[in-house]
């Protein structure tokens, strides 16, 4: 039988707290399992954030709020955009600096895109978070993801140490550098 929280109760205001940050880290870590594991962010990750970030970006600029906070918050929006004319500006390039800039401006997309955009889409869902809710919370909310980011990319760094060649090809995915072969016998 299940026990009912009564509205007052300060465990239902902090639930949707705990919604936003395990939301948050559901999207952040395998981007960053990704980075360690193969050393690159794929390409689908990259375009998943460009599409919630163009969304949000447009949001953000028709929003109801003093255009001084908004444009700050929409330029950061356009970082996975930059990226992605950097990728077509640059596609006949063939110096290695101009793959490096790219790589570089793909990789600040994804570090600063990933949990700004959850952030704004965070307070687009839920408007009434950056003030109802502490800033010292906030911080936990933003070190927890970013320790559970960092986590996952050092699994990925060491992704032999669990994870074999055929854990990732059952899953779908291309054997990362590294990988380990399954030593068990089938059968």
């Amino acid at each position: 039988m299940s026990e009912s929280v009564p509205a007052s109760d300060p465990r239902r205001r902090s639930l949707p707290l705990g919604v936003v940050m395990v939301g948050m880290v559901a999207v952040s870590w395998w981007p960053a399992f990704t980075l360690g594991a193969w050393g690159e962010i794929f390409f689908d990750d990259v375009l998943a954030l460009w599409a919630a970030s163009t969304a949000a970006f447009v949001f953000v600029l028709v929003e109801r709020r003093p255009v001084g906070g908004r444009l700050a918050r929409a330029f950061v929006l356009l970082l996975p955009s930059v990226w992605l004319v950097l990728q077509f500006v640059t596609a006949d390039e063939t110096t290695d600096i101009g793959a490096l800039i790219v790589d570089l401006a793909a990789l600040a997309a994804v570090l600063l895109g990933i949990p700004f955009t959850l952030w704004v889409l965070v307070g687009v869902v839920w408007p009434d978070l950056a003030t109802s809710t502490r800033a010292r919370t906030k911080w936990l909310v933003a070190l927890v993801v970013l320790g559970i980011a960092i986590a996952s990319f050092v699994l990925g760094l060491n992704q032999q140490l669990f994870l074999t060649c055929e854990d990732f090809a059952i899953s779908g995915n291309s054997e990362p550098p590294g990988c380990v072969h399954d030593s068990t016998p089938a059968g």
